[in-house]
């Protein structure tokens, strides 16, 4: 069934909690960046570590739509 044209199951954003998901998306990439430049140039655990952490928490944003 659908409302006012929609699926009944659509998600609808606003444009600000559009853009507000799309840095969290761009902070995810730009973490998972970080983490690659960081192995190519022979980082040590520990850095890798922070870098894995701050990965976790950015992806953990995404887990709200709203």
């Amino acid at each position: 069934m659908q409302r006012g044209g929609l699926p009944e199951d659509a998600v609808v954003l606003s444009n600000t909690e559009l853009a507000d998901l799309q840095d969290r998306l761009f902070q995810v990439r730009c973490s998972a960046e970080d983490v690659v430049t960081a192995i190519d140039d022979g980082a040590n655990p520990a850095e890798l570590r922070q870098l894995a952490r701050d990965l976790v928490k950015a992806a953990q944003g995404l887990e709200r739509l709203r």
